[in-house]
Order: C-alpha cells, then sequence, then structure tokens
C-alpha cells in the first residue's frame, strides 16, 4: 500500500488532478500537495473526496524538508516544472524554480528514511528539435542540437540531477516521464494558446510532425507511477503524430506562410509584446516538430492512451467549438487534391 504521497505543483493543472485523484483511491492513505499557491486561487478542483491537504511551501527552500519528515511521506511525485516564464517573475524566476526546487526536493528525498518511491515529471522537449533529428526519438537517443535555452535546457539539468539521485539512493525506484505536448479540453498551454488564434502563422516550406499526449491519459500514467514501482526513464506520447498541415486544417483558421526568418522575427515579436509565448524552442518545434517511440512505456505498464495524437487533438477543438473530428485520412486525400503539382508539403 502506497501511505501518503506528496504532490509538487498542485496550483496547476495537471498537479491539482493527480492530488484528486490519488486522494481517491482506497489504496492512498492521504496526499499532500504543495505550492507556492493553492490550486483554488487558480481555480482548480482540487479534491473532491476532502482527503489531500494543501501545504504552502515553495520548493527553493529548505522548508519542504521539513514537510517530508513530519509526514513521513512514502512517495514523491514531482510535477511542478514551469514550462514558460510568467510576465512577471521572467525567465529567472523560471529556472530558478525548476532546477533549484528540484535539487531541494531531492536532497529532502535523499535524506528521508521514509521515502521509497520518486516520480518526476519531464519533458519530450530534452529532445530538442532540428532538421538533423531521426524520425523518431528513443529514450535512449541524444538529441542532434541539445536544447541551450527555456524548459528544455531546464529539463534536460533537471533530469541530470533525478539519474544523480538514482545512483546515491539505488533502493529507491525512479519514475522519470517525458511527456510529449499536452492537448485536452482544459489544458492551457503556449501551444493550445497557438492553435486557437483566428490566424496562424507556419514556416513556408516546413510541415513539422507532431504529437500530443491527451491529459486524462498523463493523470493516468501518473497514477500508475505514483502507486507501483516502475524505475526508468519513459516517454509518454498519444499513438501516431499530425502534420502542421494537418492541425492548421482541423482547427480551420487561416494561415500565412512566412519564410523561416520572417516567422522567427514575428515570434519575437509577439512574445515582447506578450501577445504570445513564443519561446525560442517553440519556434523550433513549429518548424521541425518532434515524435518519439512509446513502446517502453506500453511495455513495461501492459497499457496504452486511450487517445491517439489526431483524437487528443480534436477533444482540444471540440472544447474550444473549433471544427476538428475529421478523420487524418480524408484530411490527407482531401489536401492531396487541392495541393499544387511539384508540392511536396515542405519538410
Amino acid at each position: 500500500m502506497t501511505h501518503t504521497v506528496l504532490v509538487t505543483g498542485v496550483s496547476r493543472h495537471i498537479g491539482a488532478r493527480v492530488a484528486g485523484v490519488l486522494a481517491s483511491d482506497p489504496d492512498v492513505a492521504s496526499v499532500i500537495g504543495v505550492d507556492t499557491a493553492p490550486p483554488w486561487s487558480q481555480g482548480r478542483s482540487y479534491d473532491p473526496s476532502g482527503r489531500a491537504q494543501f501545504v504552502r511551501v515553495d520548493l527553493r527552500s529548505s522548508d519542504i524538508a521539513d514537510v517530508m519528515s513530519v509526514a513521513d511521506i512514502d512517495t514523491v511525485v514531482h510535477l511542478s516544472l514551469v514550462s514558460a516564464p510568467s510576465r512577471s517573475a521572467g525567465r529567472d524566476s523560471m529556472k530558478e524554480h525548476n532546477i533549484i526546487g528540484t535539487m531541494q526536493l531531492l536532497a529532502a528525498c535523499q535524506r528521508s528514511a521514509t521515502v521509497r518511491r520518486v516520480v518526476v515529471r519531464s519533458t519530450t522537449a530534452v529532445y530538442g528539435s532540428s532538421s538533423h533529428d531521426p524520425a523518431v526519438f528513443t529514450e535512449d537517443l541524444e538529441a542532434a542540437d541539445t536544447p541551450n535555452h527555456g524548459y528544455g535546457k531546464d529539463a534536460i539539468e533537471v533530469e541530470g540531477y533525478v539519474r544523480g539521485f538514482a545512483r546515491r539512493r539505488p533502493d529507491i525506484p525512479v519514475s522519470l516521464l517525458r511527456f510529449a505536448p499536452l492537448m485536452g479540453p482544459t489544458v492551457s498551454s503556449p501551444l493550445t494558446r497557438f492553435f486557437v488564434k483566428p490566424v496562424l502563422p507556419t514556416v513556408l516550406g516546413f510541415d513539422p510532425r507532431l504529437q500530443f499526449v491527451h491529459e486524462d491519459d498523463a493523470v493516468e500514467v501518473l497514477r500508475r507511477m505514483a502507486v507501483e514501482d516502475h524505475p526508468g526513464t519513459f516517454n509518454v506520447a498519444g499513438d501516431g503524430v499530425l502534420t502542421m498541415s494537418q492541425c492548421v486544417r482541423r482547427t480551420g483558421r487561416l494561415t500565412v506562410p512566412l519564410p523561416s526568418p520572417a516567422f522567427r522575427v514575428l515570434g519575437e515579436a509577439v512574445r515582447r509584446a506578450g501577445i504570445l509565448e513564443y519561446s525560442p524552442e517553440q519556434l523550433s518545434l513549429l518548424s521541425h516538430g518532434r515524435a518519439v517511440d512509446t513502446a517502453r512505456l506500453a511495455h513495461e505498464l501492459g497499457w496504452k492512451p486511450k487517445f491517439t495524437t489526431a483524437a487528443a487533438f480534436d477533444d482540444f477543438l471540440r472544447a474550444h467549438g473549433m471544427p476538428g473530428g475529421l478523420p487524418v485520412a480524408l484530411v490527407d486525400a482531401v489536401a492531396e487534391l487541392v495541393r499544387p503539382r511539384g508540392d511536396t508539403g515542405g519538410e
């Protein structure tokens, strides 16, 4: 039985949902959610069962060790990595939260006499996005061009600290989960906010492949990892891919194809204006895309996500009153009919 679970990042959507699901599990004795703000301050539905506690704590401080010691924490689920800087705090604060916060948490886990399982949410952004990438990344492949900024760089550093912790405490199973971009009715991220804009800029000559994981499947993976021992590194994504052109056609939005330099200039301009979070890594993803292999996760859990990449995207579109729902084969067939001769669809 899993006794007491600590969930970090509960003021964010996935953190709040995972804490609530675990609190409703009869095999979990208690759940403690930690963050710098309570989930209800963000309008999150936290814990319908009323069994989860919230403790306000900044992971960058040593207070997290005191919380873990007092509560006799059995399992740690670390979900508080920030993927984009807030307008008020900025990139430096984001990096400090991601890196220093993880270091403090892992140090507390290392000293703990009760922790016997650690689960860490990472991201497929560690693989980067470039024209030199393989068609599909497995967990053992390294990025052709290692991310040197933003969320991807932070995640690489976090993963390094997690591996170091696993070496120092080989008695504690550590699960490291690299999630594809989340998609679903209630997901709000730089990528979902891009797709709801009335006009979508794209990169001329490129048609990147994208992969998503539905929020419900993300919660289920994290729940399973929190109550069972599954040590290792795992990619998490829905089956299949969508190209950018397929995504755009499903949205029904207008597009403006731009040469790559102009696309990046526009991205930087709207980022500075606060219109969209066009980080350099976001621009790379929208240029080159990324796909990962999830066979290791399926074999380990004997389970596959209920939503494919296409189904996750369609569910997101329906929730926002956008077309969606068209079968990929039909979308491709129509696109082929209207494609000018000699147009290969880009990269």
